[in-house]
């Protein structure tokens, strides 16, 4: 798969130049408000332990957390499922951004051809993810204790751990943030005329969620790979939990498109809506992303101070 420019009879207008730039303006704060809701709402016991847990605990059959993984296989099967029940969770949830990239790069493969429509946008996602995925795997099972995401000591009071995650999807929220507001026409679109590019780079983005994932079973799976000593058993376990992670977002963008029949794709694209749904997406998460890991996490150590709700 080359990486192409869209043809030139594609390109004119770009998506946000069919929208003004009021309603661009609107859009943006709009779903920046809603990132930031979302982060005071958000609920990490309900996406962690109630549907996190459950999910792992019934798929594998015993207890996620408490049994311990008993060889390869068990442990490949581990970094998947565990992936799949963290779907939901606040260090993977922006990972629905992408759908509306994903849309962009369908729409332009044909509409009509809906088997190329689903594979395509789906297969670069993939490529950018796994690379960043299993290649942090590999140096996670060289680096070990040496790195962050696995002591268990603390600084101020905060898990040294959480530290990284701040910083990690703190940068990733800004990036997604950014092409938010690129696909609205508010700031320099470097992707424009490439929504391929676009959607590897969210792929990527999506794979580095696992430099900062404090998710105790990614935890688990963790401490299982270094002790492996294996990197080649590492970049796999790390690939297979990033698969896992997409699974319900593939499902979604598949489920859209086939039951549409390739009406979904037509709709999207239309670069109004295209740039709207993309760039409404992408700020969105990428807002809360960026208010729940630098703002929210670190309050909850008294670093700083974040409004909380009772059932926090």
């Amino acid at each position: 798969m080359a990486l192409q420019r869209t043809p030139a009879a594609d390109l004119s207008p770009t998506p946000s130049a069919r929208v003004t730039p009021a309603r661009r303006r609107r859009v943006a704060l709009t779903s920046a408000a809603a990132g930031v809701l979302l982060a005071v709402l958000w609920s990490f016991e309900l996406v962690d332990s109630v549907i996190g847990d459950t999910v792992a605990d019934t798929v594998l059959g015993h207890d996620a957390k408490a049994t311990a993984i008993a060889g390869t296989g068990a442990g490949l099967l581990f970094a998947f499922v565990s992936g799949f029940a963290g779907t939901f969770t606040a260090c993977n949830i922006a990972m629905m951004a992408s759908v509306g990239p994903m849309s962009e790069v369908g729409a332009a493969g044909g509409a009509g051809r809906t088997v190329r429509s689903l594979l395509r946008p789906v297969g670069w996602l993939t490529l950018g993810m796994v690379a960043v995925a299993a290649t942090y795997g590999a140096l996670g099972v060289l680096l070990g204790d040496r790195l962050p995401q696995l002591s268990r000591d603390t600084v101020g009071g905060m898990p040294v751990r959480l530290i990284q995650s701040s910083v990690v999807f703190g940068v990733i929220g800004l990036a997604l943030t950014y092409l938010g507001l690129a696909a609205l026409g508010l700031v320099r679109d470097v992707f424009a005329r490439r929504p391929v590019l676009r959607v590897v780079t969210i792929g990527a983005l999506v794979g580095g969620f696992l430099i900062g994932r404090p998710y105790p079973l990614f935890n688990k799976l963790f401490h299982w790979a270094v002790e492996t000593g294996s990197p080649g058993y590492g970049a796999l376990a790390f690939t297979l939990q990033s698969l896992g992670n997409i699974v319900i977002v593939t499902l979604i963008f598949a489920g859209v498109v086939l039951v549409s029949r390739g009406g979904f794709l037509r709709w999207i694209a239309d670069p109004r809506r295209s740039a709207v749904v993309t760039g409404a997406l992408l700020v969105a998460l990428g807002v809360f992303t960026v208010v729940y890991w630098d703002l929210r996490v670190p309050a909850l150590f008294g670093v700083g101070w974040f409004p909380m709700m009772p059932y926090t």
